[in-house]
């Protein structure tokens, strides 16, 4: 976690100065007006916020890292593979019904953009989905 911080820290310092270069270059490039309307004001804000996007990232990568304790198993250069697999829980390699979920994802998404009426459709069809996927385990052969 501590080279996720160093990079991200170095993307912030590259970012700062691309800006500054950007803006720099951009008043340099029109002398003829003044310098307040030579800065590309979109490439500038666009630049300087990335800038600053990345060093809120790297500052709460650095946080994490400091609360933490100590280092991932993944920074451990004498660790295993197993060190680092959490408990993801319990998924079904068979279930039908997240297939079913994402059909009713894309009918709402196509109702939003081909006609209002199929949105309910869309809906219902997400309403089943997901009450099929919830009881799943309490019905049939996996019932428990």
């Amino acid at each position: 976690m501590r080279t996720n911080t160093g990079l991200w820290w170095l993307l912030t310092v590259f970012f700062a100065l691309v800006g500054v270069v950007y803006i720099v270059w951009n008043i340099v490039a029109h002398p003829d007006v003044p310098w307040y309307n030579a800065i590309e004001w979109v490439g500038a804000v666009a630049l300087v916020f990335t800038a600053l996007m990345a060093a809120l990232i790297a500052f709460y990568i650095s946080r994490v890292h400091n609360a933490q304790g100590g280092e991932l198993p993944e920074d451990i250069l004498t660790s295993d593979i197993d060190d680092g697999d959490p408990e993801l829980g319990e998924f079904s390699p068979w279930s039908w019904w997240p297939i079913v979920l994402a059909f009713s994802a894309a009918l709402a998404m196509i109702g939003l953009a081909v006609g209002a009426w199929m949105v309910p459709i869309g809906v219902g069809v997400f309403v089943i989905a997901i009450v099929g996927w919830v009881y799943e385990y309490y019905r049939g052969y996996f019932a428990r």
